[in-house]
């Protein structure tokens, strides 16, 4: 991997963390570094305990340990603006091939930094490293700047049906 690419999975269709782990998988398998660093959350997910099975896998959460379902508090982002800039050095300093910021689409689209911000972090990144944005609601400016897009569509869900996230499957 000589140059690296912006990906972004958006969507309100489920798979795209889920898609961003498969591709970590896939690098981590191939001898590559992978940082997973999860904006927003801060509740306990099966991936977390991930690093300490593979090798050269890190992830780190920058949430509380709720979801963000009105306006954020100071704290939500605090450790939004902390993650970005944790993630801006990993970015720069270039040891980990690839990087994902998990849910980036939803901080920004919760006003907790801006897409200006978030893509000048981007920008800074070591020329190899390869990175991952996932989210529901990509900004138009985010989406201009990738290199590959993809969206993900909810045709149907067992949600609807009252089935809670399940440990090991959406959990």
């Amino acid at each position: 991997m000589n140059n690296g690419y912006v990906h972004i999975y958006t969507g309100n269709g489920k798979g795209k963390t889920t898609a961003a782990l498969g591709l970590s998988l896939r690098a981590v398998c191939a001898g590559k570094k992978v940082y997973f660093g999860q904006f927003i959350k801060g509740m306990e997910y099966s991936e977390l305990k991930s690093q300490n099975i593979l090798p050269n896998f890190e992830i780190h959460q920058f949430g509380r340990n709720c979801f963000i379902f009105n306006k954020p508090t100071k704290e939500d982002i605090r450790l939004a603006k902390d993650g970005l800039e944790t993630c801006g050095r990993i970015l720069s300093e270039g040891e980990y091939d690839v990087v994902v910021l998990d849910e980036l689409n939803i901080a920004i689209f919760y006003n907790l930094f801006t897409a200006e911000e978030a893509i000048a972090v981007i920008k800074n990144r070591a020329p190899h490293v390869e990175v991952i944005v996932t989210g529901r609601y990509a900004e138009e400016k985010l989406i201009e700047f990738a290199d590959l897009v993809t969206e993900m569509n909810e045709i149907k869900h067992y949600y609807r049906q009252g089935v809670q996230a399940r440990k090991g499957i959406e959990n």
